[in-house]
């Protein structure tokens, strides 16, 4: 069963067509990346509507769909939709600007347009469970960045910025196989390492300073993402306490993911050793986010996703302490979420390590 296939099995027995236009989906459906084109599917048939730019690499790569050169879109579409005697088309409400719906409802004035989140949503439980190929992918795009860290672990000493350490990752990565980053790399050291997302600069590292690296690389469209902190020189009791904590949290956490589990459920594992240890006012982002496609999708571990996790999906867990003006940590590993429990895709070591 294909995924459009697929699709129309989670969408509602009137939903009689889909049409896709964000970049991502369409790579999801089709297998290719284009910065332009159009999805529109029927429950029989898909078809991708495509410009010149792409229509070579598309009628050789695309099988799920028929290939259409774009000429004029919306005549196109309609044409389809009359041969395919259809009298509504479900669009994706999260992704399509309000300019984009004024100009679909205006031309197609005779066809119910679904603008509710139904067709998003269908799509995202598609994308929460993952494939063995997209797995194979994910597992990829890990093996590159855990090499590339593995290499600048051994560029990281005192004296060196945080910028040239991010640089270094980044190049090591690309090296290694990466098609892209997964995103802009966070490399932080000393008390920098209290902001959570913040921006690599030209601090240098000092002896006895934490320092904090949060990247990924990007393998056939699918993202890996992971956190190590690590010391250079050799850290106080404090830097190993907050550690040991977090590793204690996460660690938990770990053993406590499967599919079933509610985000909400899963990220209190993790919350509650933080809180329990006189740290909850220090761990202000939520536990984890689901990783494919793109860096942050569904499904989430928060305080506030009551849902069930996927079996098969992928999260990240990554619990953190960040005291302002001293230091941060944080470890993030991602997991696939079984019936039974998890597979941890995060090979690298996550004992304190002191360079």
């Amino acid at each position: 069963m294909n995924r459009f296939e697929r699709l129309f099995e989670e969408l509602p027995h009137d939903a009689e067509c889909a049409l896709i236009t964000s970049d991502i989906n369409r790579r999801y459906f089709t297998g290719m990346k284009s910065s332009d084109g159009t999805v529109i599917a029927f429950r029989d048939k898909a078809y991708l509507i495509i410009d010149f730019r792409y229509i070579e690499k598309a009628r050789a790569s695309v099988k799920n769909a028929e290939v259409i050169e774009q000429k004029k879109l919306y005549p196109q579409i309609a044409e389809l939709i009359q041969k395919h005697g259809v009298s509504g088309m479900a669009i994706e409400s999260r992704t399509m600007t309000v300019s984009q719906l004024n100009g679909i409802r205006n031309f197609f004035r005779n066809i119910d347009i679904n603008d509710t989140d139904m067709l998003s949503n269908a799509i995202d439980t598609l994308r929460c469970c993952k494939s063995q190929e997209e797995l194979e992918c994910i597992k990829k795009a890990q093996e590159i960045a855990e090499k590339a860290l593995d290499d600048v672990l051994k560029f990281i000493k005192a004296g060196v910025t945080e910028r040239e350490i991010a640089l270094e990752l980044n190049h090591r990565m690309f090296l290694y196989g990466a098609e892209d980053l997964s995103f802009e790399t966070i490399v932080l050291s000393g008390a920098n390492t209290s902001m959570p997302h913040g921006v690599p600069s030209d601090k240098p590292v000092e002896n006895g300073e934490f320092v904090l690296m949060d990247f990924g690389a990007v393998y056939n469209g699918y993202h890996s993402d992971m956190t190590r902190t690590v010391c250079v020189g050799q850290p106080t009791d404090e830097m190993k306490e907050v550690y040991n904590i977090v590793l204690d949290a996460q660690n938990t956490a770990i053993k406590s993911a499967h599919g079933g589990i509610t985000g909400r459920e899963l990220d209190e594992t993790a919350r509650s050793i933080i809180d329990d240890a006189g740290y909850g006012d220090y761990f202000g982002h939520s536990l984890g986010h689901g990783v494919g496609l793109e860096i942050h999708e569904k499904p989430n571990a928060s305080p506030n996703y009551m849902n069930e996790l996927n079996t098969a999906a992928v999260v990240t867990v990554e619990p953190g302490i960040y005291i302002e003006g001293k230091f941060g940590v944080r470890i993030e590993d991602f997991v696939i979420l079984t019936e039974n429990g998890c597979e941890n895709l995060t090979k690298f070591p996550k004992n304190l390590i002191s360079l």
